[in-house]
């Protein structure tokens, strides 16, 4: 039976794309039907001029609810204090729209350092910047002998730009906080007033190791704004570009976490791997990473004559080899002693925030929107969804390991039974509203869009997992020390980028 958040949102009138129009007086009651309701999960928070909307998942039947309200004098209700995941959001909303979230838990700046021009860009009447940027501010830690330790934006490998402040008592961290932003790109504002074709690439670099996933959510939210259907080849063959996805992701992050460990064995062995796989793509595809191959309408070209014995080749070396690296990974007490136990995220913790991909499912929380929410051609090969209890490293590196063995066997079943035909249909140009969720390597990406009359952007949203996934690095490596951060941090592998939007 549902709840009084979700009964409120179905209820409300009118409906616009298959999202709810609350009014102010609604909107200030969803906190309190949302504190009686834990079942209804935060997805996400966005807005343009003078409206606010969110995005809901009802995890006992999976039904996705979007609800919007007039943000009357430039605020709304905050949800931050009964949702923990809306806090970021919140920030970004204040930065780019000029929103303001009241009784929020935190209205510091998120993705606005003050060096901007203008403030609230996206906003009806953005206003010039003329102030000094403000030192950062942090959240306090005090107590006798506890001391702070900044780390970053810039770090020493190739790595995207990210402050940490740890506050540390001898080695313990008592607080650590992530200050993201600086990789902000503007993409929603250069997407708008675009054709959704134009906007594609945008969609497509928000996390360039996700391109495939953000792209074929983009497209989705297109297509359904549209009500365009996908020729069945070019959905099966988004399906193969987002397993490779998935495949060669997950074997750089159990590398990269055993690097992390001091062991460099496996790392070596699973960046020979993916080379493979990215080699491989490259040549069905065109592109190392497929970035700009999954386009609204369908996909940029069809797979190249040598496609397939390629992937089969990259498939089944990773297939040989996975036994024998998880023997060495299991085997070795040392590595065993660093990864199990680390990091540790409660499953409580991790529900509360709607956390997806290997960081939920290492905790318990099972979503997965290729079988919850599922969209062909998942629709007739659902993937299985390992769920581990213990919330550690070590759980987060068994999540990618059993998700590396079902997505070799998808593959393989998409390109024997990958059907003949197009690749694509030409889009129409009208008006409309999308939203899809599309399952990446991190966790389900939520894609937004309406279109005026002419088939241009007219507002959208780009979520990324990490969104939900960063507050969890920060609560995982608190009473750790420091020295484990870069596993725990490497264990998560949350996008920089993905939230600097």
């Amino acid at each position: 039976m549902s709840g009084a958040a979700s009964t409120l949102i179905l209820r409300a009138a009118p409906q616009e794309g298959g999202r709810a129009l609350l009014t102010a007086a609604a909107w200030d009651a969803l906190p309190a039907a949302l504190a009686a309701e834990p079942d209804l999960a935060l997805l996400a928070l966005w807005a343009e001029p003078g409206l606010v909307h969110a995005a809901f998942l009802r995890e006992a039947d999976a039904a996705l609810l979007l609800a919007s309200v007039p943000a009357t004098e430039g605020h709304y209700a905050a949800l931050s204090p009964v949702r923990p995941g809306a806090i970021r959001f919140e920030r970004m909303i204040r930065d780019l729209w000029g929103l303001t979230a009241r009784d929020a838990v935190d209205l510091r700046p998120w993705l606005d350092h003050g060096r901007w021009p203008v403030t609230g860009p996206l906003s009806a009447r953005p206003a010039p910047n003329t102030a000094p940027p403000p030192q950062p501010e942090f959240l306090p830690a005090e107590g006798e002998g506890v001391h702070q330790i900044p780390v970053g934006p810039i770090h020493a490998g190739v790595i995207e730009p990210g402050h940490f402040r740890f506050h540390v008592l001898g080695e313990t961290v008592v607080r650590l906080e992530a200050r993201l932003g600086y990789a902000h790109k503007g993409n929603l504002a250069l997407m708008l007033g675009r054709s959704p074709r134009a906007a594609a690439r945008y969609a497509s670099r928000l996390s360039g190791d996700s391109t495939v996933a953000h792209s074929w959510a983009f497209a989705r939210a297109a297509e359904r704004a549209l009500a365009v259907e996908v020729p069945p080849r070019a959905v099966h063959l988004r399906a193969v570009m987002a397993e490779l996805e998935r495949i060669h992701n997950h074997l750089n992050d159990w590398g990269f976490v055993c690097n992390d460990a001091g062991f460099a064995f496996p790392h070596a062995r699973c960046a020979i791997l993916r080379e493979g796989m990215l080699r491989a793509a490259r040549i069905a595809f065109g592109h190392r990473l497929m970035m700009d191959a999954v386009l609204p309408g369908g996909v940029a070209f069809d797979i190249a004559e040598a496609g397939s014995a390629a992937m089969h080749a990259a498939l089944d070396a990773v297939a040989e080899e996975l036994p024998s690296l998880l023997r060495i990974y299991d085997s070795h007490a040392s590595l065993q002693d660093r990864v199990v136990g680390t990091g540790h995220t409660a499953p409580a913790l991790v529900a509360r925030f709607a956390a997806g991909g290997h960081v939920g499912r290492a905790a318990g929380r099972g979503f997965d929107a290729r079988r919850a929410l599922p969209y062909a051609p998942y629709d007739a090969l659902p993937p299985e969804v390992p769920v581990f209890e213990a919330g550690d490293v070590d759980a987060r590196v068994r999540v990618r390991i059993a998700e590396l063995g079902c997505s070799i066997d998808l593959v393989r079943a998409l390109l024997a039974g990958l059907p003949p035909g197009e690749i694509s249909v030409p889009l129409p140009q009208r008006t409309g509203e999308g939203v899809a969720l599309v399952e990446g390597f991190r966790g389900e990406c939520l894609h937004w869009l309406r279109l005026d009359d002419g088939g241009l952007i007219r507002a959208v949203f780009m979520r990324d997992p990490s969104w939900l996934q960063w507050p969890l690095l920060e609560a995982a490596i608190r009473d750790n020390i420091v020295a484990d951060f870069p596993l725990c941090n490497k264990s998560f592998n949350a996008s920089y980028s993905g939230v600097d939007l």
